[in-house]
């Protein structure tokens, strides 16, 4: 979809209501740049709450549960009518940095560096006076980075967690799973079930009930993963690697780990470690990627039922994600979707009416937005945007889904698409370039008889590599340019060919 346009992004620091083009309204209900918080039981909108939103999920009566990043949990009643009407109540404080929030039943489950801990109002006066532990079992260190996130329920009903490296002063990943995900178990344990994250800022499950995270380029890491979360997994970053001697590891790396080789080589010599799902090119479609939530089916949120958003910080943007299956293994496109919001965005929620949530922090990291901290909401007005909905892999090529019928004359034009592949280089370093890249030539394009389908024969397919398409030639059957022609497809496996 487009961009959000210079003078939507002025709108925002002025904290005014945005409309955004094709088929997205944007709105306001909270930003601010700085603010010390009270513990006033009752707040009137704008009145100073550092909203650093680093958890939300909805409770029973409607009211949106927000964790902040300093320690506190809100209730903001009235979040999906009119922002001037929303009200603002404290519901638990004390916490150490929470960086996630889940309603469990008639209690929230709220994730802070130590613990998971449960929070409940007994005596229904709106005010957390129960908190307990209800998971615990890694360790922390003091390193400005020992991050915890989560929970987040998949399909099985399991409760997952991700923990942050240690990084800077006091690092101390030879602490219990430091980089390590899994899930709560019996008895408030923790039990570990993959490795080799760096900062799984996002998690969530797909439609599916999978699990899946986002996790931040940086040392190992060349650009942006999503991971498919399942037990024995090794991932990218070894950092943590040292709590697979422990007696509850589910993982035993069968060789060392590779340096400084091509990521398909590395994947070749390491038998447990497993490819991201999709990855996200840096800087094409962002830089810090932070949360995962999953479209509704049932088209309140336009035509992207079932793929999922993804949050960006540094870009203060979201971007979508189409995900297929091929012989069991998760993999498919990156796409841009909307930028221009007011903060670095951490969380994202799809509400019951379907708009998605977007909560904001800059943190004091650098953010494109112009705003510290808020709340916006993401509305689909109805209109259909031309746009590539899915990217799906075939032998010999691709197949391209858009939104709405294409003008049969330049979709089936060769030099309407360009498409080239790449990888990147495995290594400690921090992040990395595009490295082996090769322009592929497109053969052949097949229109099908409705125009909604587009199939591309690729000559010189990779797999584990980063296949790049751009569509600019395409236009729809009035003549319409798509906003957005990029898409980035992970071919971690080719299709078969039918037999």
């Amino acid at each position: 979809m487009k961009r959000l346009l210079p003078l939507a992004v002025a709108l925002l620091a002025t904290g005014l209501r945005l409309i955004a083009t094709e088929g997205y309204d944007l709105q306001t209900i909270l930003t601010g740049n700085s603010a010390t918080s009270s513990r006033h039981a009752q707040w009137k909108p704008g009145d100073g709450l550092t909203l650093e939103v680093s958890g939300l999920d909805f409770m029973p009566d409607g009211k949106l549960a927000v964790a902040i990043r300093k320690g506190e949990v809100w209730l903001l009643d009235g979040v999906l009518g009119p922002p001037d009407q929303v009200r603002y109540a404290l519901f638990a404080s004390g916490l150490h940095e929470p960086l996630g929030l889940l309603r469990d039943g008639d209690s929230l489950l709220v994730t802070q560096r130590t613990e998971v801990t449960r929070l409940r109002d007994t005596n229904g006066d709106g005010v957390a006076d129960e908190y307990l532990n209800a998971a615990h079992g890694w360790n922390i260190s003091g390193a400005y980075h020992g991050y915890a996130y989560g929970p987040k329920r998949d399909g099985q009903g399991n409760l997952w967690v991700a923990l942050n490296l240690d990084m800077g002063e006091r690092t101390n990943n030879q602490a219990a799973w430091r980089g390590w995900s899994g899930i709560m178990g019996p008895g408030s344990s923790f039990l570990p079930m993959a490795a080799g994250t760096r900062s799984p800022c996002g998690l969530g499950a797909n439609a599916a009930g999978d699990m899946f995270c986002v996790d931040q380029q940086g040392t190992w890491i060349p650009s942006t993963p999503i991971y498919h979360l399942r037990k024995g997994a090794f991932f990218l970053n070894p950092e943590g690697i040292a709590s697979q001697e422990r007696p509850e590891s589910p993982l035993k790396l069968s060789a060392p780990v590779p340096n400084k080789v091509p990521y398909p080589e590395a994947l070749r010599t390491l038998p447990e470690m497993v490819p991201p799902a999709v990855w996200l090119p840096y800087h094409k479609m962002g830089r810090s990627g932070t949360d995962l939530a999953v479209c509704p089916e049932g088209g309140k949120f336009g035509p992207f039922a079932g793929q999922f958003f993804v949050g960006e910080f540094t870009d203060a943007k979201v971007s979508r994600v189409f995900m297929e299956k091929i012989d069991g293994e998760y993999q498919g496109a990156a796409f841009p979707f909307l930028s221009g919001f007011a903060s670095g965005v951490v969380r994202l929620l799809f509400a019951p009416d379907g708009s998605l949530l977007v909560g904001m922090s800059s943190r004091g990291w650098s953010s494109l937005g112009t705003r510290a901290y808020g709340l916006q909401r993401v509305r689909w007005n109805g209109i259909v945007p031309f746009a590539i909905q899915e990217m799906r892999a075939l032998p010999d090529g691709f197949e391209l889904v858009f939104t709405s019928g294409v003008d049969a004359t330049t979709a089936r034009t060769v030099a309407a698409y360009s498409l080239k592949s790449y990888t990147y280089l495995y290594s400690s370093a921090y992040g990395s370039a595009e490295i082996d890249a090769r322009p592929l030539p497109i053969t052949r394009v097949t229109v099908s008889a409705d125009r909604r389908r587009v199939r591309l024969q690729v000559a010189g397919l990779r797999a584990h590599y980063v296949h790049e398409l751009r569509a600019d030639g395409v236009r729809s059957a009035n003549g319409t340019p798509l906003a957005e022609p990029d898409a980035y497809y992970t071919l971690n496996r080719i299709p078969r060919s039918a037999e």
